[in-house]
């Protein structure tokens, strides 16, 4: 095998690593590092560990112009990474297909119709198995493993069978939608019986644990869609916050515990970062507004981008913003670009993009300025802190980390957050401004609420008002600061290794 094998090992879609051309590296080249939360937070634990992470680096194995993936990469912070290849069909059915054209939007509530193709299933079962099959040649005996999110859903039960000296952990990094919904899945039963190898599979929010215990009681005794073989599924108890207290008794005897976890962010390092950036330099680049309105997302119809700007559109329209003096900057990373549903969203948010500023922009000042590319994050928190107003408007979201990290980007109480109530941080940062996405009029009322309390704030005259704009903002950030993604991981590992010992 050629290398010590991990007592911890984490199994993700993708690698924290992306390739970069480099003529003086092996090959020509380089592997970088992709840092995120995630990554922050298990680092210490893989460490600690002799760790490895398995998963895809990015790149398909049968493209002409692809970089030859090594069988193991090892980054500067000591980090074992193990790369799973995957071909462009593959990518093609599992990635594109199964994962982002039929789970995708079925776990988001069917905002756009799911798509279900048999070939596409036959693909993500092959791809979950090889994912399993590495994590397998890679664990030590009786090792931990933790599965991350809804492309590997059938990689808990197929390790059960192939290690069953594992211990093993599931978390959903999406919502899990109400049993009435999943069951239109015509494999819904494989993947419950996927989900069920982990000993604590973990979810965002009550609500998304209690929607997977409320299916697995649905199903209990249902044939499989194409195994025919029942699974009588015992479920007792309820979810609770940081406590796996939901339980269901597998088919063959196991206790597999369920609960939520409400993932966050590096909140230190964002608080310490974002102290260093000048506020100034951001509006003075976009003509020193009045009042700045900022959005952040992927470009993805989940998140609700059509709808901010024609509220923002109205607003400006019945003169309650005024077009002089407000700009909204909105940052729209490009996503999944070759799905369809992905490129009609395109089209309707650039072309609103240009009507808005067709009809209200002024000569060397738009009162949108739109940014269609990946944007380091280092001039993300810059933006965040200089912005009066952060809107959130998802129509459906696990948690939407967007949100908590303009929150750590303001520790003095400035600004304000419009957010939408589908996310999973509205049940976490209860000093946000929170509207319905669905409907128009409760967009623009949170908006203007939220811009007129960041002028009121700033309003040495009004004391009163502005103490609350204030303590909303620290009650947030206070929130943030003392729940990040550190707790996540350690809450949700303390679960796994209690359910470990009570499975000894």
């Amino acid at each position: 095998m050629g290398r010590e094998r991990s007592d911890f090992v984490v199994v993700a879609n993708r690698l924290p690593v992306a390739p970069v051309d480099d003529p003086s590296a092996p090959d020509g080249v380089r592997w970088e590092a992709s840092p995120g939360g995630l990554v922050t937070a298990l680092t210490p634990v893989l460490l600690r560990n002799n760790g490895a992470w398995v998963g895809w680096a990015g790149s398909v194995s049968d493209a002409p112009d692809a970089p030859e993936v090594p069988e193991a990469i090892d980054t500067d912070e000591g980090l074992h990474l193990f790369p799973v290849e995957l071909t462009s069909d593959d990518h093609e059915r599992f990635y594109e297909g199964f994962s982002n054209a039929t789970l995708w939007p079925l776990y988001h509530s069917l905002i756009v119709p799911p798509k279900y193709d048999g070939d596409w299933w036959e693909s993500y079962r092959e791809v979950n198995l090889r994912y399993a099959e590495a994590v397998s040649r890679r664990a030590a005996e009786g090792a931990t493993v933790w599965v991350q999110d809804y492309q590997l859903q059938l990689v808990p039960g197929i390790l059960r069978q192939l290690r069953p000296d594992l211990t093993i952990g599931f978390f959903l990094h999406i919502p899990f939608p109400p049993s009435e919904i999943y069951r239109q899945l015509p494999w819904r039963e494989e993947i419950v019986r996927g989900l069920l190898g982990a000993d604590v599979i973990g979810f965002h929010l009550d609500s998304f644990a209690d929607n997977f215990l409320e299916l697995c009681r649905r199903v209990s005794g249902e044939a499989g869609s194409h195994t025919g073989l029942p699974d009588e599924l015992d479920v007792r108890g309820e979810s609770s916050v940081r406590k796996a207290s939901g339980t269901v008794i597998a088919p063959d005897g196991r206790a597999v515990r369920v609960g939520s976890f409400p993932i966050s962010i590096d909140s230190g390092s964002v608080i310490e970062r974002a102290a260093e950036k000048d506020r100034g330099a951001v509006r003075e680049a976009v003509g020193n507004p009045g009042t700045l309105l900022l959005g952040v997302d992927r470009l993805d119809y989940t998140k609700g981008i059509l709808v901010r700007l024609e509220a923002y559109e109205s607003l400006l329209e019945s003169g309650a913003l005024d077009p002089e003096d407000t700009v909204f900057v909105q940052v729209a990373t490009p996503s999944r670009e070759r799905v369809d549903d992905y490129r009609v969203t395109r089209g309707h948010v650039e072309r609103a993009v240009g009507r808005i500023n067709g009809r209200f922009a002024s000569l060397g000042r738009p009162v949108i300025h739109y940014i269609h590319r990946p944007v380091p994050f280092d001039q993300l928190l810059g933006m965040y802190s200089a912005a009066d107003v952060m809107v959130v408007t998802s129509l459906r979201d696990g948690m939407n980390l967007v949100a908590k990290e303009y929150v750590a980007c303001h520790p003095d109480g400035t600004g304000s957050l419009v957010l939408s109530e589908f996310t999973g941080a509205a049940t976490e940062l209860d000093g946000a401004h929170l509207c319905n996405p669905h409907d128009l009029e409760s967009v623009k009322r949170a908006i203007m609420a939220a811009a007129n309390s960041t002028s009121l704030a700033a309003d040495p005259l009004d004391d009163a008002a502005r103490a609350d704009a204030r303590d909303r903002m620290r009650r947030m950030h206070a929130q943030v600061r003392d729940h990040d993604v550190d707790l996540w991981a350690e809450s949700f590992l303390r679960e796994l290794a209690a359910a470990h010992e009570a499975a000894r």
